[in-house]
């Protein structure tokens, strides 16, 4: 009865106002009446003040730290506003926003567990899938020559050269996860050296020439042949760069497409563009396609080959030369993946 704010009001405002008319009893003058005038007073005055005080300041503030904690034993964070802690009359209200804060603080750091637990759900199952297919592909053609299998000659070399060639793309893979890795945890130093950028990326071309003539796939070179192309930047990673994007562009393009790679200067740097017409990403794709072992679309990606970690390894190349990679794709009508490097004055020149 007497715990909440009005029965604790009551309390005090009767022990004041007992207190004030005890003190002016002390005077002769006092008579009875103004005595009993003061103590209405006194005790109206205190009640209302000590009620006041206690409901607005203490319990309503208690109720609402109670009703936090509750939501933080129950977990439920998101419904948490935050807010900022400013100077009150209340010490409580202050209290309240602190603990608001750090229940904020808290969700921020559940939510990014989660997401990287997810992640970490997604990379196992990635990871485990890719090793399986060569490792039970080896191991199928491994066992069907021991048993008996391997007497037959002609068997014995198709077996073998297929196992050898499931051996190879398991250790591409762990190569490309080994690479991966060493540039997120900065192991892998870049080796910056002045090159030729249209000598690089005509190189590249040779290189996938045969794969492209094989699909009918045209690789055109845009570029102004009398201009040096001069940049400082790690030649091979970058070489691995445009070798990726220009076979990507060639793996994904249909029948008789076309790749288009283009450098283009402005002011201090170079711009590579590797465009192809083939069969485009979906928008809600675009923004995971350089994560470890997304692909658009699986079945026609196994179907072609690569570990998935092409387009992760050259985020992180472009990374570390302080580049982004850049995308734009329409569906049924082909990629744009483009890219910027320093443009390093051709001494010679200006000699």
């Amino acid at each position: 009865m007497f715990t909440g704010s009005r029965g604790i009001s009551l309390i005090l405002a009767v022990a004041i106002s007992t207190l004030v008319m005890a003190f002016l009893s002390l005077f002769p003058a006092t008579t009875s009446t103004t005595l009993l005038g003061v103590w209405v007073l006194t005790f109206s005055i205190s009640y209302l003040l000590i009620t006041i005080t206690l409901e607005f300041l203490v319990y309503r503030e208690i109720g609402n730290i109670y009703s936090l904690l509750e939501k933080i034993q129950k977990k439920e964070l998101t419904e948490i506003q935050d807010k900022s802690i400013k100077s009150s009359l209340s010490p409580l209200k202050r209290i309240n926003a602190v603990i608001n804060s750090y229940a904020n603080a808290r969700q921020r750091e559940i939510d990014t567990l989660q997401k990287n637990a997810e992640f970490r759900r997604e990379f196992i199952a990635d990871i485990s899938h890719e090793l399986k297919t060569p490792i039970f592909a080896t191991q199928g053609y491994i066992h069907t020559l021991l048993d008996g299998a391997i007497e037959d000659k002609q068997v014995r070399m198709k077996f073998l050269k297929r196992a050898a060639k499931s051996l190879d793309s398991l250790d591409i893979l762990v190569q490309d996860l080994l690479t991966l890795n060493q540039m997120e945890s900065g192991v892998i130093k870049f080796n910056f050296t002045e090159f030729d950028l249209k000598e690089l990326i005509l190189e590249v071309i040779e290189e996938l020439e045969h794969k492209a003539s094989k699909r009918d796939v045209k690789i055109i070179f845009e570029f102004e042949a009398e201009r040096k192309y001069n940049t400082l930047a790690d030649r091979q990673k970058i070489y691995r760069v445009c070798q990726n994007l220009i076979f990507n562009a060639v793996k994904y393009n249909h029948n008789g497409g076309e790749v288009r790679v283009g450098l283009k200067i402005h002011k201090s740097t170079i711009q590579v563009e590797i465009k192809d017409n083939g069969h485009g990403i979906p928008p809600e794709d675009l923004k995971r396609i350089f994560e470890r072992f997304y692909r658009v679309e699986k079945s026609r990606n196994k179907k072609e080959g690569g570990t998935g970690l092409g387009l992760a390894i050259v985020k992180h190349i472009l990374e570390g030369h302080k580049s982004k990679i850049s995308v734009s794709s329409t569906v049924g009508k082909g990629s744009i993946f483009s890219f910027s490097l320093p443009l390093e004055k051709d001494k010679k020149a200006e000699a």
